[in-house]
């Protein structure tokens, strides 16, 4: 039976969700979002790059994209600069299955 009341995302929603999407538009931003994420603790990009097996100035160029859109934080320590995962966004990130599929969508996100 058709739902004639069912509308689609809001379109503040829906341009939030498609940055998301958009940044993880990538197998190298997911690896390094899937490496900061199982690991829960700051990383250098040098360390990112020994993980991750991917040269500097593609991690550092793919954690500016991330950290634009606040999936990765970025915590200065002198000298250095420091990446971790964004845990606010872990949890208020809802997959596309669930988005595309019409589960019920979680309020606006606070991803900060």
């Amino acid at each position: 039976m058709k739902d004639y009341g069912a509308r689609p995302l809001d379109r503040a929603e829906a341009e939030e969700y498609a940055t998301w999407f958009k940044a993880l538009a990538d197998a190298t931003r997911i690896q390094i979002v899937s490496l900061l994420a199982r690991r829960r603790e700051p990383m250098t990009v040098g360390e990112i790059v020994d993980a991750s097996g991917v040269g500097q100035s593609t991690v550092s160029h793919h954690l500016k994209l991330l950290a634009e859109v606040r999936f990765v934080l970025v915590e200065r320590q002198g000298t250095s600069s420091l990446y971790r995962i964004n845990e606010n966004c872990v949890s208020c990130f809802p997959t596309a299955a669930d988005v595309v599929m019409g589960k019920p969508v979680p309020e606006p996100p606070v991803c900060e």
